[in-house]
Formats: C-alpha cells, sequence, structure tokens
C-alpha cells in the first residue's frame, strides 16, 4: 500500500513538480520580471555576435565564416539564425555585449558554471545563487522565482523561496487520482498549502508542456511566458539550454542553437503579452571559446564571450563593447578573446535599471566579492 509521499511520487503531476515551500501564486506588487537564460557548455560569442570588421577575423575564423546579413552597427553583425533578435534589436528592445567574461580564467566548465550562477569570484566560494539572491533583494512577496527545470539550478538555490516546475513524461495524472490526493492532504497543514500550490501551478501551464522536452525551445519560451503571466505569474525565472560545447562541427551546430534560443526569447515575447513592457531578458555562458578553429571544424574552451539583453522597456539597439581585437598579440593567452568587461559588472547594472535599484548596493548584494565597476549601459 502506497503512503501519501509514494502516491504523489507515482501520481504524474508529482514528477512535472519540485513542490518546494514556495508562495509562488501569493499577489505581488511589482509589475517587474526577470528571465535568466543560461547557455550551458560555453557558447561561441564570436560566431553569434560576429566583428565582421576586425582585420583579425578571417584568419582566424575561415572555416566557420557566415553570411552576416543582420547588420547591428559598422564592427557588429549578428549570425543569421537569429531573425527576431536582429528585429528586436531594431525595435530597440535588445542589445549585445562583447567581450565578457566573469572573474574565472580557466577552463572547466562545471566551474565556470558555478561562478556564473553563484556570481562569486571562485568556485564554490558561496553557496547560494545570485538569482535568489536577486529574489531576497525584491522580497519574498514579490519575487516569486521559478526554474523551469526538474531540479533548482545552483543559480536560483539559497534562503529565498523558489519552486520549480518541468514537463512529465509520464501520463496525466485523472482527475480522480488528483482528488484522492488532494483529500489525501486535508488535515496536513503544510503538504496541503504545497499540493495546492502544484495544482495552481499545474493550472497554470494549461496544457502548454504538452509533448514538451528541453529541445523544444519555442515550447519551453511559451511554457516560460505561461507560467510568468498575469499578476500572479512568477517574477523571476531561469532557464537551462544545453549543448553549446561546440568542440567540432560548429558551424551547423551554432546555427541550429542559436536558432531555438532566438525561437525561445520570441515565444517567450509573443506570450508575456503586455506583460513583455516589464520585462528584461539575460542570456549568458560559462566562457567563450577559442579564437581560431580546431582541426574539427570546432572551436575549443575560451575566455570572453557575448551576452545578451532583450525587454519591452530596454533602451537597446547598440553593441556595448570595449573591443580587444583578434590580432594574435591581443589575444588572452594568445589564444582566446581578450576579456574586457565584467559579467558581474554587466548584470548589476541592468538589474539596477530594470527593478530601480542602487546599482553600487544591488551589487554587494548580489556579488559580494565583485571588484570590477558597474558599466554604463
Amino acid at each position: 500500500m502506497f503512503d501519501r509521499r509514494q502516491m504523489l511520487r507515482f501520481a504524474g503531476i508529482g514528477a512535472g513538480l519540485s513542490i518546494l515551500p514556495a508562495p509562488l501564486f501569493s499577489a505581488s506588487l511589482s509589475p517587474k520580471r526577470l528571465v535568466f537564460i543560461i547557455q550551458r557548455g560555453a557558447a561561441d560569442g564570436l560566431g553569434t555576435v560576429i566583428p565582421v570588421a576586425d582585420p583579425g577575423l578571417s584568419a582566424l575564423r575561415g572555416a566557420l565564416a557566415v553570411e552576416a546579413p543582420h547588420k547591428l552597427d559598422s564592427f557588429f553583425a549578428l549570425h543569421p539564425s537569429m531573425v527576431n533578435a536582429a528585429r528586436l534589436f531594431a525595435e530597440k528592445q535588445a542589445m549585445f555585449i562583447h567581450a565578457v567574461a566573469s572573474p574565472y580564467r580557466e577552463r572547466s566548465h562545471f566551474d565556470a558554471q558555478n561562478v556564473l550562477e553563484t556570481g562569486g569570484a571562485a568556485p564554490y566560494a558561496l553557496k547560494s545563487g545570485w538569482l535568489n539572491r536577486l529574489a531576497g533583494v525584491i522580497g519574498a512577496q514579490d519575487a516569486k522565482a521559478l526554474a523551469l527545470s526538474p531540479v533548482i539550478p545552483v543559480g536560483l538555490r539559497g534562503d529565498a523561496p523558489v519552486t520549480s516546475y518541468a514537463p512529465s513524461a509520464l501520463p496525466d495524472a485523472s482527475a480522480d487520482l488528483i482528488s484522492r490526493v488532494t483529500q489525501l492532504y486535508a488535515g496536513d497543514a503544510q503538504l496541503h498549502k504545497l499540493w495546492d500550490q502544484a495544482l495552481a501551478t499545474r493550472s497554470m501551464a494549461a496544457g502548454a508542456d504538452a509533448g514538451l522536452n528541453a529541445r523544444n525551445s519555442a515550447g519551453m519560451g511559451v511554457l516560460a511566458a505561461k507560467l510568468m503571466t498575469g499578476p500572479n505569474g512568477a517574477r523571476i525565472a531561469m532557464i537551462e539550454t544545453t549543448g553549446w560545447d561546440t568542440h567540432s562541427g560548429q558551424k551547423a551546430r551554432l546555427a541550429g542553437q542559436l536558432r531555438g534560443l532566438d525561437a525561445m526569447v520570441e515565444a517567450i515575447r509573443t506570450g508575456l503579452g503586455a506583460d513583455w513592457a516589464n520585462t528584461l531578458l539575460i542570456v549568458a555562458t560559462e566562457f567563450g571559446r577559442t579564437a581560431a578553429v580546431n582541426g574539427t571544424g570546432g572551436t575549443d574552451h575560451g575566455t570572453a564571450s557575448a551576452a545578451m539583453l532583450f525587454g519591452g522597456g530596454l533602451k537597446g539597439g547598440k553593441v556595448k563593447a570595449d573591443w580587444p581585437g583578434l590580432l594574435p598579440a591581443n589575444l588572452y593567452e594568445g589564444r582566446d578573446l581578450r576579456p574586457t568587461i565584467a559579467l558581474d559588472g554587466l548584470i548589476t547594472s541592468a538589474l539596477a535599471s530594470h527593478f530601480g535599484h542602487d546599482p553600487v548596493k544591488l551589487g554587494r548584494a548580489l556579488f559580494p566579492e565583485m571588484k570590477s565597476p558597474v558599466i554604463s549601459l
């Protein structure tokens, strides 16, 4: 005979929800929203926001050269897969920041992602994530933080309440089973509340996760928008994307990856409707890739990359870069794009502007070990 925890485990709905003590559906006063999209695997910034006017580019990237019809300015162009992003840039709802890096200078994915998500100066120096600390700064009532993931990623772990939602591969639970579980939990003060929150999240998803998996980028965007729409929607969300480690066959693989990211951003924009005006999207990766192509038509682990900002209230339409150049003497350790903009400073500046906080105070709260200045956007 199942006990109540086993029953939840096999109910089907439980497989789609990580039910934590998080007041995701309580009333909120702030209309501002944040979506952080992490590119796990080290996305190639040079292949995304392409410095077409740099004299050193062709010698390094000849085998990966693509037609770049989306001119951003006289120096940079956007990869052709990012059609929607190019349109948002023209509408001043997108901004690209180049030669960006976290404080981490080695080339381990795990360590670099930990630094990116915790906001520390070194791997595992901090236990909580900067997104969780942001939720605390905003206030628990306003935060309503959400991970579109089966488990809470490091960036959202910490003291502030967080919930997660992921599509389930199991059949939907029947109405009768849900009713029985509801009755089972009716007398439990803690689990009754959590079960009600789970049902509310399920109702908000409203079939948006049908047949969905992590490779369906546009579908994940639709789901994120559904869970963030309206006065009861989440205010902070984190979405994980994978597959950016392009050691070989990069030309076709990067085109597909960027096409998926572009579709995700557009799905979020469309799905949020009027809420898009109050939403900021930050896209970032743990480190970049080598400036030169390797022997298998790919690039290896590097240092600096490109970050992206999108949003209905963003004053975009520009590329922010203190460009270091791609000639051999300008490369970091003779192989990588040299970092000139600190990622923690960029994130702090973008969030301070979006949420209306003092950038210095916010920087101390989110990145307590930050030594870089807050940049001007």
